[in-house]
């Protein structure tokens, strides 16, 4: 079967500097895919490439088999929706107006939505649990809400891939997991997902699969159970990681050892800022 995304290798990074290098993956119709790595790995960026949004150092990007480098724009945003991280608006757009913006790559420059796409619009909304926020400006919402409204968005772009670039950044622990259920959902109806993660947690719970980047490189790839182990994650993170298997609910849960015999660093700056130097 054709991958929904393939990526050959891919090397991507900023003037001369190169962040991630010999990146390949193929991705299947239907994965839900979390990409995580420590703070600078280039997980971001890697996203923004395979969306067409970075250039490429080499390597080619396929949708299905088509290379991204011959599609038009939009082109691209009929096969591929991207959801950026921390989205702000400008302008005071009501909700409604943010979701119908989705549906413009499907839209002649002369033609305007029609009833159809204002079902399509309403159907997204009331998906995400924001029908009630249609005439709401997203500036006066909370960040749960407004992450929300940006996934009805992307809904309603209609397209087979999606991109997200950490959705759940900023959100309480309710909206984040609400994110990954939905997210969930849409996999498991045949949507290609490929997400940056920072909550390992969830990811270990809902990804289907994790692409793990570090040392310039993809260290991992495959189901969470391989991929989250303690040796790949301390060596990914550079902390002493420790997994364990919650006994009442069986998901893994990962969080980093505190070993309380190093010695604080800095400590006569920290008493000085606290003002106990004195």
């Amino acid at each position: 079967m054709q991958a929904a995304v393939s990526a050959e290798n891919i090397a991507v990074g900023y003037d001369d500097r190169i962040i991630l290098k010999n990146f390949n993956a193929e991705i299947a119709a239907g994965q839900f895919v979390g990409i995580i790595g420590c703070n600078g790995s280039g997980k971001s960026t890697l996203l923004k490439a395979l969306r067409g949004l970075h250039p490429v150092k080499t390597g080619t990007i396929s949708y299905f088999g088509h290379d991204i480098a011959s599609l038009s724009a939009r082109q691209a945003a009929q096969m591929a929706a991207y959801m950026q991280q921390s989205t702000h608006i400008e302008f005071n757009y009501t909700g409604k107006e943010v979701v119908l913006s989705g549906r413009y790559p499907h839209l002649k420059w002369w033609q305007r939505e029609n009833a159809q796409d204002e079902e399509l619009v309403q159907a997204c909304m009331e998906y995400t649990g924001t029908g009630n926020l249609q005439d709401v400006p997203v500036n006066e919402i909370s960040g749960g809400q407004r992450q929300r409204i940006f996934l009805a968005k992307i809904l309603a772009q209609m397209t087979p891939i999606l991109f997200m670039d950490e959705p759940t950044a900023g959100l309480d622990m309710v909206y984040q997991e609400e994110i990954f259920r939905f997210t969930k959902e849409l996999a498991q109806n045949g949507k290609t997902i490929l997400m940056v993660v920072h909550e390992l947690n969830l990811a270990a719970r809902y990804c289907d699969r994790i692409l793990l980047l570090g040392e310039g490189k993809l260290l991992a790839d495959g189901a969470p159970a391989t991929v989250f182990t303690e040796e790949i994650l301390s060596r990914a993170y550079h902390a002493d990681v420790q997994i364990v298997k919650n006994p009442l609910t069986s998901n893994l849960e990962i969080t980093t050892r505190t070993n309380i015999t190093i010695e604080k660093k800095g400590e006569a700056l920290l008493k000085q800022i606290c003002g106990q130097g004195q």
